[in-house]
């Protein structure tokens, strides 16, 4: 039973991802449906202004072509198994900030312009984590180096090296003991 409603959550968590993913090319262009040269726009009782854009069809504009990538690639991310997925969070942040600034524009005439300093500093922790993860893996799986049995092996060569310099030491005492009967 529990496996049933495991299955049935998952697949309609699944057909909801699905239908946003097909669906978002009517959200990405929603904003040619309203209406050109208003100022103020009513939809399910909420007032949308046109935020400082000359009306509200340009405001949309901004909007959705900021937020409908943001959301594709973040369901992208959750989604994906792929070792370099965290790669994914640089246009994910680059997208936010830009979003950010749309819905805090103030006729500054200045649009996605300032984000990349924003987005080298993300890109400057990501890239890093990314490239780790892609060593790590390169290691292990191409060149079939396992860095654990690398550690075992260098301590039982320093514990041989270890024994062989005692030995030679006992050998020395034995030497000079020998010589001294």
């Amino acid at each position: 039973m529990k496996d049933k409603a495991r299955i049935r959550k998952k697949f309609i968590i699944e057909g909801v991802v699905a239908l946003l993913i097909a669906v978002s090319p009517i959200f990405f262009y929603g904003y040619k449906y309203l209406p050109v040269g208003v100022t103020s726009w009513n939809f399910l009782g909420i007032e949308f202004g046109d935020n400082g854009f000359d009306d509200v069809s340009l405001a949309f504009y901004y909007y959705l072509n900021k937020l409908v990538p943001l959301i594709l690639l973040v369901v992208w991310f959750v989604t994906s198994k792929n070792w370099w997925y965290h790669a994914i969070l640089i246009p994910i942040a680059m997208y936010s900030f830009q979003l950010f600034t749309v819905l805090n524009y103030s006729n500054s005439e200045r649009i996605d312009e300032n984000e990349i300093l924003y987005i080298i500093a993300v890109t400057m922790v990501v890239i890093p984590v990314v490239y780790f993860i892609r060593v790590k893996l390169v290691d292990k799986h191409v060149h079939g180096i396992d860095l654990e049995a690398m550690d075992t092996e260098l301590q039982i060569l320093k514990e041989k090296e270890e024994l062989r310099k005692e030995r030679e030491k006992l050998e020395q005492r034995q030497k000079t003991t020998s010589k001294k009967m």
